[in-house]
């Protein structure tokens, strides 16, 4: 479990000594080819993930920088219904558990489209995003969401703060995990809040993401990946403090932390933190060797999907796998799953539709092609949502088709 690279912790500069996974080589999971480019070659980066053995933040290397990333992005979070609803839900619980009214400020980091913020501007309470995908904040401008086109950090809070921008709620869903630089991002927070203000941040819980196998949400895009007991150490050191936490199903199981200023005495810290809390120590989530056991649960499930992919190939099945997620990326790289298990896959977003995969190459198509073609099986790449897309597409079983998920192990519905 010893490597030779020393780069320091993203959070507490400690020595990285330690392998959590090893995930091979893989290109970016977002960066689509489109049909010009497969005679190109295509970047691959190591898919090395370490855990810190002094604050216990799993971790990847900065191998890419976020500009790089995110600066022209193919994320476009309406095109699920699952998530939509997941957003307007937590609009409702927010407006009615804080004082939020026409007279607030919600701000969003990573307001993606506007999926979420929408439904507060619906409610007339004012909103911003800070989004800093150009193609996508223009999407959200069509819905009348102004967002600032920007990476979020403590000079960009500062800029917010002296153009009179402070949030009553400020919050984000599935970016924590996307920083590189954790404690300019949560100081920036710390500048933007109003002084009775709340946090709420959304992000995988590395506790199901260990329980439930899920080595397919960490792609170069997730810099971190989070238990509770290292969150809130990290908000601490920026003079916030954790008052509640919610278990989420979201993403295989997300936390939904509530933080505010630490000299914020109005909202006391409530039972959840202490529980979590207690439940991580006695899990063992604060000792190095309970992460040194999850590389080998990663390889078995590799072994399970390629037998199955290669009994349906023997036997003539025709596979074809539903969405282009970027959990979807990781998983098929990593076990070099490409056109001769894959027919291709299908994605409800236009914006994914004719391109290619990357690393695999497998071709994109509208959900359309699954009724032109039958395929036998439906290999579900983004198993968070196989409830809505199961029940979307039904009516494969009309000639015999089946599901398969994939995690936490290979399960076909029939």
């Amino acid at each position: 479990m010893s490597s030779s690279d020393h780069s320091g912790c993203r959070f507490c500069g400690s020595k990285l000594e330690h392998i959590f996974v090893d995930l091979g080589v893989s290109p970016l999971v977002q960066s689509f080819l489109s049909s010009d480019q497969l005679n190109q070659m295509e970047p691959f980066y190591p898919l090395q993930v370490f855990v810190c053995a002094t604050c216990f933040l799993v971790q990847l290397h900065e191998f890419v920088a976020p500009e790089n990333i995110f600066s022209d992005y193919l994320y476009f979070a309406s095109y699920s219904d699952t998530w939509l609803a997941h957003a307007k839900r937590y609009t409702d619980e927010m407006v009615r558990r804080f004082p939020i009214s026409n007279n607030s400020l919600v701000i969003e980091i990573a307001s993606n489209d506007g999926y979420l913020l929408q439904y507060f501007a619906e409610k007339n309470i004012p909103v911003l995003g800070v989004e800093p995908a150009a193609n996508v904040a223009r999407v959200a401008a069509q819905k009348g969401i102004s967002s600032v086109v920007k990476f979020f950090s403590t000079a960009t809070a500062r800029e917010l703060l002296a153009a009179g921008k402070s949030a009553d709620l400020l919050l984000g869903n599935n970016v924590l995990a996307h920083v590189p630089d954790i404690n300019d991002f949560v100081g920036g927070m710390k500048i933007l809040l109003k002084p009775q203000g709340v946090i709420t941040m959304e992000f995988p819980h590395l506790m199901q993401l260990m329980e439930q196998n899920q080595f397919d949400t960490i792609y170069h895009e997730h810099f971190s990946y989070f238990s509770f007991l290292t969150v809130e150490k990290i908000f601490a050191a920026h003079g916030l403090t954790l008052f509640d936490v919610e278990e989420l199903p979201t993403h295989g199981g997300s936390l939904r932390i509530f933080a505010r200023h630490a000299e914020d005495s109005t909202k006391p810290v409530g039972p959840r933190v202490t529980d979590l809390r207690t439940r991580e120590e006695s899990a063992g989530y604060a000792r190095l060797e309970t992460y040194s056991r999850f590389a080998e649960q990663v390889k078995e499930t590799k072994r399970k999907l390629l037998e199955f992919l290669i009994n349906a190939k023997r036997n003539g099945k025709k596979i074809a796998a539903y969405g282009a997620a970027a959990k979807g990326n990781t998983l098929l790289n990593y076990c070099a799953i490409r056109t001769d298990f894959l027919d291709y896959t299908v994605d409800r977003s236009p914006y994914k539709q004719g391109m290619f995969l990357p690393g695999t190459r497998i071709p994109v198509y509208s959900p359309d092609q699954i009724k032109r073609t039958q395929p036998d099986y439906l290999l579900i790449l983004p198993w968070n949502l196989k409830d809505e897309i199961i029940e979307q597409n039904a009516y494969i079983r009309d000639w015999g088709g089946q599901f398969v998920v994939p995690i936490p192990e290979v399960t076909v519905y029939s």
